[in-house]
């Protein structure tokens, strides 16, 4: 297992998802800028907001729910399924269709729900059956183009422009200096985790190499749980392996517990790694130290990953980064192709 073989990583990776995740914070600035200049709906009287989204579509809204959670004053849900919770009817509900592809058969239903509710909707999108339904009924639709980025690395677009649709319409306060600031951490953070850089100096390429051959578990607190979930699903989808995560205060009424009748057979193939902020509130921060703590003593394999900046979003996005090159090198390390969707797309033929 040779982290450092660049000209191997080209054969494994045949559509080049290194350089979709090296461009990452310019993906991340055009989203925010295209926010800026979309066409602003005249909503009014909006009281609560459903945003219907799947995959990775769904991890950038609750990355934009953990942004705002501090100061957005409306209920905001993350619906992911079909139909739509009971509550969600009427003009003063706004429901938040985002699907990368435009044909997310989850989002088209909640789309059609929305409409029979009559709710007020918006439309997030690259175009498909959605797009069109939505220029069919007249409804507000922001349309971007991830210039060729496959879906599990677009998660900056609808991120950027969900972000923006809450701050133009008067949802948050102007956010643009907390994203500049993660623009320019995850920039800064890429010096030391980027291909080029050796394993023995990058450790996002050492982390991948100690997960070869284990379970992984992320466990981040509160504001990162949208990262942790996202970490786990990067070592799905790019890696192709075994990944769970939990959530921290919830993990230490259950989770912890487990540590009870060990399996060092199992053990040892199992790693857990924390996910902190300086955002954290204090008390998951101890928490956090204590779970790790008593994991350690019984002798399971643990770290600890770091977030870095001053606020929420940067926090949030400077870990995105690192897990997606970890992941990406574990992939490398495994000889899985990154972008290969095979068993997701035989699995959508199977539902027809």
């Amino acid at each position: 297992m040779n982290l450092d073989d660049l000209d191997l990583f080209k054969k494994i990776d045949t559509r080049n998802m290194l350089a979709q995740i090296d461009g990452l914070p310019n993906q991340l600035q055009t989203a925010w800028e295209l926010g800026q200049t979309q066409p602003l709906p005249a909503f009014k009287d909006i009281q609560s907001i459903v945003i219907s989204a799947m995959g990775d579509s769904a991890v950038a809204a609750e990355l934009v729910t953990a942004s705002v959670s501090s100061s957005i004053r409306l209920p905001v849900a993350l619906h992911r399924g079909y139909g739509l919770p009971a509550f969600a009817s009427g003009p003063q509900t706004l429901v938040v269709c985002i699907s990368h592809s435009g044909n997310s058969e989850e989002v088209l239903d909640v789309f059609d729900a929305a409409q029979k509710n009559n709710c007020t909707v918006m439309v997030i999108s690259t175009g498909g059956e959605i797009a069109k339904r939505a220029t069919d009924k007249n409804i507000p639709a922001w349309k971007f183009d991830s210039n060729g980025v496959v879906d599990t690395a677009a998660v900056a677009y609808p991120f950027g422009l969900l972000l923006a649709l809450f701050s133009r319409l008067g949802f948050i306060p102007d956010p643009a200096n907390d994203v500049a600031e993660a623009i320019a951490m995850m920039k800064r953070s890429q010096q030391h985790i980027t291909a080029d850089v050796i394993a023995a100096k990058n450790p996002a390429k050492r982390y991948a190499g100690q997960l070869v051959g284990r379970w992984v578990t992320f466990v981040g607190t509160e504001n990162l749980a949208p990262v942790a979930r996202r970490w786990k699903m990067q070592i799905n989808q790019l890696a192709k392996a075994g990944a769970n995560f939990e959530i921290i205060p919830e993990a230490t009424h259950n989770t912890l517990i487990a540590t009870i009748n060990p399996t060092p057979t199992l053990n040892a193939h199992t790693m857990t790694l924390f996910l902190r902020a300086p955002s954290d509130h204090p008390r998951n921060r101890l928490r956090s130290d204590l779970m790790r703590q008593t994991f350690m003593l019984e002798a399971l394999n643990t770290d600890v990953i770091d977030a870095r900046g001053e606020s929420v979003i940067a926090h949030l996005w400077t870990l995105m980064i690192f897990g997606d090159y970890m992941a990406y090198y574990l992939a490398m390390a495994y000889g899985a192709d990154p972008s290969e969707e095979d068993a997701f797309v035989n699995f959508k033929r199977s539902l027809g």
